[in-house]
């Protein structure tokens, strides 16, 4: 899909109308940068990028909040809702041919019954939304990678993928697996959607079990249980010889079954309670990943390095907010089991209640039957070990029912990585077809000849870029320009369905040669748009803009005009 065009209207009028074409597409801003005393996006050039991304399910926030502090805007703020401004994005199967496939998406940043979120005029909610331009743009309805986890990659406006080339997900939620399967779609190889939680839920039982051999391990309770069995065994045959009437017999057969269910329903209780411990155990862990920061003390702190540094970067503070976001919803997932624990705790104890007041009154009724005081010794001493073998059962329980789970768990795991690997000569082929436009284009554009491979370990496929050594800013944006490039070669040669635009911030940072060469040579050679927002005073002097410019802002001329 390519980008036709962004218009940004009220009801009464267009406010803006932004065509694009194929090749570079540059937004363009004039405003002189040792005069530019507001740094950041001041006129609207990182918004335009940051409007496409909200058109794409993005979120909208850093279109009026400051990316950093997550102070608003007020004024863009009440402009865009106040005036119902509306966002609408065109995308084109093939810009060439008017006929093609379009994809129609419309938003607003209004909530509730205000809210528009139409594609091709039909309304989604937030889900089926997403879902619904992964359908239309990646021809897929997998459940992993997500469409925002898709579209990550080309659209470069924020701090983890400004920096990194193929992790372009937010940072410290983000698992291995996860990874996995967003590279291998990226080359055609679809990943079990149930492999992410699979591991997971290995995770969880692992960190039970850590949690049991702190108190015993299986070989030890199982020896525990012999020599249990074995006083009890010999207690009983002493209880036996005593001679007894049927009635005692019965009124101490109905004690020891309570005392039984007593037992079994204090494990109960304890099993859940540890589950529930291990449960907020994690919540807290993931809580510790919250990045709880004096943002205030840094902002004072910018504001001192900005009378220094005029064009410094300010993308720490949304980054965090992606981050904590992530780390929500996963505290959400992981704790969504605790109100059926309470609920299953509070009967169980009422339960309890009921068998203790039963065990009262029949202890009682035996004491005041004359039992002998050697009789009641030995039942005092079998209860005991039956008390102390129901814990070790339940013990033996919670071990062979862990191990069970983690066998079943990493038989499913092993038989998806094992057909995940049977696919592996194709995985490496494709790679290698990749390799043949990465190499070629980062050599021309860095000089270097840059590789990917992917190394399965542990079961996981794991991809790397090689062929830079310790690379500064501009060549890693060189590397990300190229990679990027590279792949829309390599998809539209094995027909992948993908985005044909990349949304690239912060192109100064590459060396004026390399720009001009990426502007006026590699692009070019690519069935694609790229889209970057500059200053113009950064741009190479011999570079002429005309052929590239979509839109040009400035103090007097703001994306909003106002």
């Amino acid at each position: 899909m390519f980008l036709k065009n962004l218009t940004i209207s009220n009801n009464d009028e267009i406010i803006r109308d932004i065509p694009f074409h194929k090749g570079i597409n540059l937004i363009i801003d004039e405003t002189k940068s040792e005069n530019k005393t507001d740094s950041g996006n001041s006129v609207g050039k990182t918004t335009v990028l940051r409007l496409i991304d909200f058109c794409l399910d993005g979120k909208g926030e850093n279109i009026f909040k400051d990316p950093e502090f997550k102070d608003s805007n007020l004024k863009i703020e009440n402009f865009l809702k106040e005036n119902n401004i509306i966002i609408t994005l065109t995308l084109v199967e093939d810009l060439d041919n008017e006929k093609s496939e379009k994809i129609i998406i419309q938003r607003n940043f209004l909530s509730r019954k205000n809210k528009i979120q139409k594609i091709n005029n039909k309304s989604f909610t937030d889900t089926d939304f997403s879902n619904e331009l992964k359908k239309l743009i990646f021809k897929t309805e997998v459940e992993q990678p997500t469409f925002k986890q898709l579209k990550s990659k080309n659209i470069r406006d924020e701090k983890n993928k400004l920096v990194n080339t193929i992790r372009v997900l937010p940072q410290n939620v983000i698992t291995d697996v996860t990874y996995e399967a967003l590279h291998l779609f990226w080359f055609g190889i679809d990943v079990d959607n149930s492999k992410d939680k699979l591991v997971r839920d290995k995770n969880l039982e692992t960190r039970l079990q850590s949690r049991l051999r702190k108190e015993n391990n299986l070989p030890a309770i199982n020896q525990s249980l012999i020599i249990i069995n074995k006083e009890i065994e010999e207690l009983l045959i002493k209880k036996n010889n005593f001679n007894l009437n049927d009635k005692f017999e019965s009124d101490l057969s109905n004690l020891n079954k309570i005392k039984s269910e007593i037992n079994i329903n204090s494990q109960e209780i304890s099993r859940l309670e540890l589950r529930k411990e291990l449960i907020i155990e994690s919540k807290k862990d993931l809580e510790k990943d919250f990045s709880n920061i004096d943002t205030q003390q840094i902002k004072r702190m910018y504001e001192k390095a900005k009378t220094f540094i005029p064009n410094i970067q300010k993308t720490f503070e949304e980054t965090l907010t992606f981050h904590n976001e992530m780390i929500q919803q996963k505290i959400l997932f992981i704790t969504e089991e605790i109100p059926e624990l309470e609920r299953r705790m509070i009967q169980l104890r009422r339960d309890l209640k009921i068998l203790l007041l039963n065990e009262a009154k029949l202890s009682e009724k035996l004491n005041k039957s004359g039992a002998v005081e050697d009789l009641q010794k030995i039942i005092d001493e079998l209860n005991s070990y039956y008390e102390k073998k129901g814990n070790f059962e339940e013990q033996k329980k919670l071990w062979e029912s862990s191990n069970k789970n983690l066998e079943i768990l990493n038989n499913k795991i092993k038989s998806i990585n094992e057909n995940i690997y049977s696919k592996d000569q194709i995985i490496q082929d494709r790679i290698a077809e990749f390799n043949t436009y990465f190499s070629d284009i980062s050599n021309r554009l860095d000089g270097a000849h840059s590789l990917l491979s992917a190394e399965n370990m542990d079961g996981v496929y794991k991809f790397k870029i090689s062929g830079f050594d310790n690379p500064g800013t501009g060549s890693k944006k060189s590397q990300m320009a190229s990679f990027d490039l590279a792949y829309i070669k390599f998809a539209d040669e094995l027909n992948i369905p993908c985005l044909h635009f990349i949304l690239q911030d912060q192109i100064e940072n590459v060396h004026s040669n390399q720009i001009t060469n990426l502007l006026t040579d590699i692009v070019n050679e690519v069935n694609c748009q790229y889209v970057l927002s500059v200053l113009k005073d950064k741009l190479p002097n011999d570079l002429n803009t005309n052929d590239y410019e979509i839109l040009s802002l400035s103090q007097d001329n703001k994306l909003f005009k106002v």
